[in-house]
């Protein structure tokens, strides 16, 4: 079983990296952008329908309101991309917002914004997951009607892919990032000449008279255009992944990410304005609720999703190209979790580096990448995925609270970096850069922190209520984790030298015995040998015959170490040691009581549910008494002598070969 578990493990993650081979998985720029950019870039498959989504709730005059709140999303998300370039020059160690909120704000506000961008990962994941399989489900039903099957097949094959390390599944993806970005500026660009040549292009839904499901007016329209800002503002989930990756980069990696996060945001600014404007150019009606607000529609209408819609229109006579859009739509949406599948166990990472989250978190796995965080990611996604059914309409509402967190106070983090290092720069040249990039960061805070508000308002009573439940919830858990680390550290610090350990005053040591057996022997042996104050064999009386036997057994052996009875009435063996085991060791905080217990060692795993149960079961007890101290005398049957062979035969150790203990022909 174990050579078979290895076996499979290392046919789907491939044969581990050395530590020093951590510098040959650092990344280029070209395979940077499809790994942390994937996010930003697919999100401008969503955002626009979530725009026109909400606006037709007012009907098909507020439509003429999408192109300037998508130039404001636009707008938002390149004044964030230059904030952030400020970030990776100041902070490229990879903390991205957490180290700049701790660093400048306090550790609060850095927790803070950990459990914000925490939130978001897990929710990046479950969107772009839906969301791709709603767009592959508008060419095949099939993956529409098993939406939620399909879900968690890709989310788990993604975790599988990034078990495999960074690199390789940068590679992976890669091509389909570019064929989507490709994609996109093609039809965006064919869209626009064929427009301007006075062709009239079309989208299905174009004939379709959209009903508002209710007449809104004064602040209620306002309220209406503020959130669908908020839903759209949707596309600037991603931007901070560069941020919290510099250390992934290649040198020099401030540089590489800077100009990484500027390629993101001029190609992810470009497909959204394109995107709104075909929409706007095509005609196309999309509704919260098609069966009551499509006028006009076939019976039986199924909703294509608008990037679908415009390339049906645009290659309205190709119908190859719109297949192609439809396919790559679906397949970066899917890839855009790989974002967070980098950030997640980054940042995770470092929290555990800080003790806020487990250790296991910090350690990477056999392929270099933090295995842990992936996996704990994975699982996180998946319970979303399945509870909201895979719906991005649902799941929608709780995004981008997070993330807007992180922006807010990481800009106002910033503002203090340079109120701080102005404070002591006297070169003029030095502080006029300063200032710029002050500016740029005030702007970015301005903007990011009004948009907080909107969605705030607009999204609260609609599902963000439970995004900030959960930043609150993991808020509280990280410090009671680094509580308990606190505590530990402390119990476990170096006495003052002036206080040298005190030995123990009296050892009282006990052989556990049920039969007097090899193992037995052994174990008692090895007390003897340990040169105890005091060495005593204790048996639990659970069989009175089998007791009388061994008490008959050891008298006639002529034992000096003294056999004790524990009488049991109820059959019972954990409980009558503890017992004894506490009478024993007394009040005495310096006395030590050593329990010794035989254990079988066994090579097959089936074995494992025959031997060593009530062994294991004491020693998990035993371990929580004070001044007690369990030592496992182990006693190797046949069968795991042949599992040792069985290991030999299949790969020699080191040195082995010299010393004579593997050849050819032992096999």
């Amino acid at each position: 079983m174990p050579k078979l578990a290895t076996a499979t493990k290392r046919l789907l993650l491939g044969r581990p990296f050395r530590s020093d081979r951590l510098s040959h998985t650092l990344l280029p720029k070209r395979i940077a952008l499809p790994i942390f950019a994937s996010d930003a870039l697919s999100s401008v498959a969503y955002a626009p329908e979530e725009i026109f989504l909400t606006l037709s709730v007012a009907g098909l005059s507020a439509y003429a309101y999408a192109p300037w709140i998508g130039i404001a999303v636009a707008l938002v998300m390149l004044v964030v991309v230059a904030s952030y370039r400020q970030n990776v020059h100041a902070y490229p160690s990879g903390g991205g917002d957490y180290e700049v909120a701790t660093t400048n704000l306090g550790g609060r506000f850095g927790l803070t914004v950990a459990s914000a961008l925490l939130v978001d990962y897990v929710l990046t994941v479950a969107v772009s997951t839906s969301s791709g399989v709603a767009n592959i489900g508008s060419a095949l039903p099939w993956v529409a009607e098993h939406k939620v099957i399909c879900a968690v097949l890709i989310v788990s094959v993604l975790a599988a892919m990034n078990l495999r390390g960074v690199r390789e599944s940068g590679k992976a993806f890669a091509v389909p990032t570019y064929g989507f970005i490709g994609g996109i500026l093609l039809m965006v660009a064919w869209g626009l000449l064929e427009t301007l040549r006075g062709d009239q292009l079309r989208a299905e839904s174009a004939g379709f008279q959209l009903h508002a499901e209710s007449s809104l007016t004064g602040f209620a329209f306002v309220f209406l255009i503020l959130r669908s800002f908020s839903s759209g503002a949707a596309a600037l989930t991603g931007v901070e992944a560069i941020s919290n990756g510099v250390p992934a980069f290649r040198k020099p990696k401030s540089k590489n990410a800077a100009t990484t996060l500027l390629m993101m945001g001029l190609l992810a600014v470009s497909m959204l304005v394109g995107i709104i404007a075909l929409a706007v150019i095509t005609k196309v009606r999309f509704a919260e609720d098609p069966a009551t607000q499509l006028a006009g529609a076939p019976a039986g209408y199924q909703q294509k999703t608008i990037l679908s819609q415009i390339a049906q229109a645009v290659f309205a006579g190709f119908p190859p190209g719109f297949y192609y859009i439809s396919f790559v739509t679906g397949i970066i949406l899917l890839l855009a979790a790989n974002t967070a599948f980098n950030g997640f166990p980054v940042l995770g990472s470092i929290l555990a580096q800080d003790r806020y989250l487990p250790r296991q978190l910090h350690t990477r796995g056999d392929r270099l990448a933090y295995s842990n965080g992936i996996i704990l990611l994975a699982a996180f996604a998946l319970l979303l995925i399945i509870a909201f059914d895979a719906e991005v309409t649902r799941l929608i509402q709780l995004y981008i609270v997070g993330v807007f967190v992180s922006f807010t106070v990481s800009q106002t983090g910033m503002l203090r970096h340079w109120n701080r290092l102005l404070r002591t720069e006297t070169d003029p040249a030095a502080r006029r850069t300063m200032r710029r990039s002050q500016t740029v960061n005030a702007i970015g805070l301005t903007m990011t922190g009004t948009v907080l508000v909107i969605v705030l308002i607009t999204k609260f009573l609609l599902g963000a209520w439970i995004a900030i439940a959960a930043m609150a919830a993991i808020y509280l858990l990280m410090t009671a984790i680094r509580r308990h680390y606190d505590r530990v550290s402390t119990e476990l610090s170096e006495p003052d030298s002036d206080q040298p350990t005190v030995l123990p005053s009296r050892n009282h040591s006990i052989v556990l015995v049920s039969k007097l057996h090899r193992p037995a022997l052994r174990a008692l042996a090895y007390a003897k040998a340990m040169r105890p104050d005091v060495l005593e064999a204790v048996t639990v009386n659970v069989d009175d015959s089998e007791t009388r036997e061994l008490v008959v057994e050891w008298d006639k052996r002529g034992f000096k170490v003294p056999l004790k009875v524990i009488e049991s009435p109820y059959r019972e063996i954990t409980k009558p040691v503890l017992d004894y085991v506490k009478r024993v060791r007394g009040d005495n905080p310096r006395n030590v009581v050593t329990v010794f217990i035989p254990e079988y060692v066994v090579g097959r795993w089936w074995e494992h549910l025959l031997h060593n149960q009530s062994a294991l079961r004491l020693k998990s007890r035993l371990l929580f008494q004070p001044g007690v101290m369990v030592t496992s005398v182990p006693w190797q049957l046949v069968s795991s002598a042949k599992a040792v062979r069985r290991e030999m035969r299949a790969r020699p150790a080191a040195g082995d070969v010299r010393r004579g203990l593997y050849s050819e022909g032992r096999r």
